[in-house]
């Protein structure tokens, strides 16, 4: 099947083409045509498939296709869980939407709100949006969702998992009743089935790839290393082996944080990205990641379903997550766009649990590498590990606390897929830049 297939406007197809891609994905095929009948939708793919140009294109088609004569309202509403994937879909819906006359802006916390509030005025088509900074414009009436005809859910398992379900719940109250519904998601649980029953009026279901699966082409392997030599390790992997371009994601902020402090006395251009840091840092080190001014980028969770980088090589779990469906988003990261990609792991034995239940979800063991000089002293035993450090600033201890030691934090095709990224800074397609506000709890991500 082609794009030109799938009864898409020529100016949609125009946009798609521009960026080289002519077969949609999996998902492409099976939710652009649920969508542009109308229908609602549970979609489930597993990340970096396309799942965003299968609503993104539908979407677009359906405004351009139903022009509305008058001040613009807000016509679409895509509510997504961080920051990061916020601006990752609107940059995609400015991409293909670029032969259209529809206007599009991004919203999310972290940055001031009177650019945002001066946006809202001049009108908009489609707002994408996370839920917090949504509900403080909702809350001072410089939002109006009455004209919503199109609501979006991307994500929704993340959502969840980051306690937004009251959030949204607030936000659907705000829209009219009768609007098509979409919901995107990697995973299905009992908790978004409840979820998705409230709103979601006999929806479809398509799901292209089996749930929890790792791309087919991502090389994964594990290096079993005592928890004290995981850093030096690896660096020294990203010494000998030329990695250029490495996300590494580790349990906690502060162990990130001291994460890059030993990479950059090590001489390895590094930075972190994580909840504690400001919008404008956090925009920055993507920015010179994307650009590879940053050999390595360190990420706390938050990251794996907000950054998406053509052919970024490698991903690096420093620290195993504490939830093995958190795995395959994060290596996900790589293995993107028909290209190959490696995820290591690096494990000691506090996480052989973690490696067991990754690799039950995974239904196949991950290869063992060896490492000359790193082999693990049998004579250690397995600690507890905690999700906080007792130090909170510097990553100076472990995620067991203990001082010295890890610091850790914790196939696409040729779908379509914007072309020469960008972190946005919440920039309209008029140039005007987002903002935002603190939120409590996970609010500001």
């Amino acid at each position: 099947m082609k794009f030109t297939e799938l009864g898409l406007m020529p100016e949609i197809l125009r946009a798609v083409a521009d960026q080289g891609y002519e077969t949609p994905t999996p998902i492409q095929a099976q939710a652009i045509p649920v969508v542009l009948a109308g229908h609602d939708l549970m979609a489930c793919a597993q990340t970096g498939t396309g799942k965003t140009a299968g609503f993104t294109l539908p979407i677009l088609n359906r405004l351009a296709a139903t022009p509305v004569t008058g001040k613009r309202k807000i016509r679409v509403l895509i509510l997504t869980p961080t920051r990061e994937l916020a601006a990752q879909v609107e940059e995609s819906v400015r991409t293909y939407g670029a032969h259209l006359p529809i206007k599009s802006f991004v919203m999310f916390g972290g940055v001031g709100m009177n650019p945002q509030i001066t946006a809202l005025r001049n009108g908009i088509d489609i707002l994408v949006a996370t839920p917090g900074r949504l509900l403080d414009h909702a809350q001072q009436r410089n939002v109006d969702l009455s004209g919503v005809e199109v609501l979006v859910l991307d994500e929704a398992d993340r959502m969840l998992d980051m306690g937004f379900i009251h959030d949204i719940k607030r936000v659907i109250a705000l829209m009219p009743k009768k609007r098509q519904n979409l919901l995107f998601s990697a995973t299905f649980s009992d908790e978004i089935r409840a979820l998705a029953s409230t709103f979601l009026v006999k929806p479809e279901y398509v799901e292209s790839e089996r749930r929890n699966t790792a791309p087919d082409l991502v090389k994964q392997y594990v290096y079993k290393v005592d928890r004290e030599r995981k850093r030096d390790l690896l660096i020294e992997l990203i010494k000998d082996k030329g990695w250029y371009q490495v996300l590494v994601f580790t349990r906690t902020k502060w162990g990130a944080n001291g994460l890059v402090e030993k990479l950059l006395k090590a001489g390895i251009e590094a930075d972190a990205i994580h909840g504690n840091k400001s919008q404008n840092a956090r925009t920055r080190a993507l920015a010179n990641f994307k650009s590879g001014k940053l050999h390595v980028l360190v990420a706390t969770d938050i990251a794996a379903r907000g950054i998406d980088i053509n052919e970024l090589p490698h991903v690096v779990n420093f620290e195993l997550p504490n939830v093995a469906e958190d795995y395959v988003h994060r290596i996900g990261r790589t293995g993107r766009a028909g290209t190959e990609g490696a995820a290591v792991s690096l494990v000691c034995v506090d996480e052989n649990k973690l490696l067991h239940d990754i690799e039950r979800l995974l239904k196949k063991q991950i290869d063992v590498v060896d490492y000359p000089n790193y082999a693990p002293d049998p004579s250690i035993r397995a600690e507890p590990i905690l999700m906080r450090s007792s130090t909170a600033r510097g990553g100076q201890r472990s995620s067991n606390g203990r001082p010295g030691s890890s610091g850790g934090n914790g196939s696409r095709g040729n779908s379509p897929r914007p072309a020469g990224r960008r972190p946005s800074n919440g920039a309209t397609s008029s140039g005007k830049a987002g903002g935002g506000s603190h939120h409590s709890g996970n609010r500001n991500h």
